[in-house]
């Protein structure tokens, strides 16, 4: 999370402090319409760069994800960043919109326009201004339709198979965007380093926006299948699902996940991987709960023999540190990524000392069978706590079962309010945040 907040804070320092290089928050003189000029600029400049970043991000880079510490967090910083350029646009729409408003409800007194010669421009500065009129009208309504795409996105309970459908048309609106900024960008910033981030991020934005409607974002990391073997736990309302994958997967790390879609109406949804890879078998085990709309429907929809497309690995979740003791968290469907960790090391033995929690409302004695098994094969320590009759998991529990926690790395897995319980009472009883590894596993 460090990584992320300082990626992002960074990001707008540095693109303010580039603008403030090349323009002011105090023109002389200063009055409302100097103002509105240079802030409209500002604001405009910050909105269509965060929007240009998030673009990018969707790409869904292998660099990008390490230097971000996983995929999960990449698209957190794309939706800190999409409301960014939310709150951003909307300033600058309303200072330029709502003055011409205030103008025609007499509220305020339009300056007189300084008349300039049009030979006396150079030409590529009097085309982009013969242009401004068709982008200020074709910006004003991507605007709009990127605010309502924008908002859609930030409402959960919109369904995931609408917002992927809807959300690609970003894409769209974006390049409208970026032609707006093209044009109406204050013509001296294209000669200082202001200009130059703009039209780097415009090129690197334009780029994935052409990738994104075209389909091929992830096109290189995409894999063939067949669902090989289902397996329904009642009590749990899980689902273990085992597919063949052909030798275009190239093997994973245990912690890692992937985009599947077995169904194209609905799209590629993100799974934690469940299974250790083994390049003699090409099998991938996915575990998934019944918790949405989608994924109620999956008992109804998977059958064996089922063509799916796998896409990925993804992740840093991968449990790499030197501590001699490691700390394992996974509530409810987040034990997920622990099975697969748990399966490799049955395989390959490590040296470190390991304190699973398993924290669940619902009991399957199948289930819970294998995890036992898994645990034992591993050498984990597995502390089963059913939350009916233990009560819930708080910090002390796991202090109280795991007496060297603080030469302890904390790996979590779960509901966010549970891991942000954990990272705050751990921090501040002493573990650093280097120590703290949380998957967010939230894709919207």
């Amino acid at each position: 999370m460090n990584a992320l907040k300082i990626s992002f804070a960074g990001l707008l320092l540095v693109l303010t402090a580039l603008w403030l290089l090349a323009d002011t928050f105090i023109p002389e003189p200063f009055t409302y319409f100097s103002f509105r000029s240079v802030f409209i600029q500002y604001t405009g400049v910050i909105a269509i760069c965060a929007m240009s970043v998030a673009m990018i991000l969707t790409l869904r880079s292998t660099w990008m994800e390490k230097q971000l510490h996983g995929l999960d967090k990449m698209y957190r910083l794309h939706k800190w960043l999409g409301i960014t350029a939310l709150v951003t646009s909307i300033l600058h729409w309303w200072w330029a919109t709502g003055t011409k408003w205030m103008v025609g409800w007499g509220w305020l007194v339009k300056p007189a326009r300084k008349s300039s010669d049009p030979q006396s421009l150079p030409f590529l500065e009097q085309l982009f201004r013969d242009q401004r009129h068709l982008a200020e009208s074709v910006g004003e309504w991507a605007f709009y339709a990127a605010t309502v795409l924008i908002v859609l996105a930030l409402i959960k309970r919109f369904p995931y198979h609408l917002f992927r459908k809807v959300h690609n048309w970003l894409a769209v609106a974006y390049l409208v965007l970026a032609f707006h900024t093209l044009i109406l960008t204050k013509f001296s910033y294209w000669l200082q380093p202001i200009g130059i981030i703009i039209a780097l991020l415009l090129m690197g934005g334009t780029l994935s926006a052409i990738l994104v409607m075209t389909g091929r974002v992830g096109q290189g990391r995409k894999a063939q299948g067949v669902v090989d073997s289902l397996t329904y736990y009642p009590s749990l309302r899980i689902i273990e699902c085992t597919i063949d994958v052909n030798r275009d997967w190239q093997g994973h790390m245990p912690g890692q996940f992937a985009f599947v879609t077995s169904k194209k109406r609905e799209g590629a949804h993100p799974y934690t991987i469940a299974s250790a890879w083994d390049d003699k078998e090409q099998k991938l085990t996915f575990i998934t709960k019944e918790l949405g709309d989608w994924t109620s429907r999956l008992r109804d929809w998977l059958k064996v023999g089922l063509p799916v497309t796998v896409e990925g690995p993804y992740g840093c979740f991968n449990f790499s540190d030197s501590n001699p003791q490691q700390i394992w968290v996974g509530a409810g469907i987040g034990i997920t990524p622990f099975i697969a960790r748990m399966k490799y090391l049955a395989k390959v033995p490590g040296t470190q000392q390991i304190d699973l929690f398993h924290a669940t409302s619902d009991f399957d004695q199948t289930a819970m069978d294998k995890l036992s098994a898994d645990a034992k094969a591993a050498g984990v320590h597995l502390h089963l706590i059913l939350t009916p009759q233990d009560g819930r998991l708080t910090p002390e529990k796991i202090r109280q079962a795991v007496p060297n926690w603080q030469s302890a790395s904390l790996w979590y897995c779960g509901p966010a309010l549970l891991g942000q319980t954990l990272r705050k009472d751990f921090q501040a009883k002493g573990i650093p945040s280097k120590n703290f590894h949380q998957e967010l596993f939230d894709m919207r």
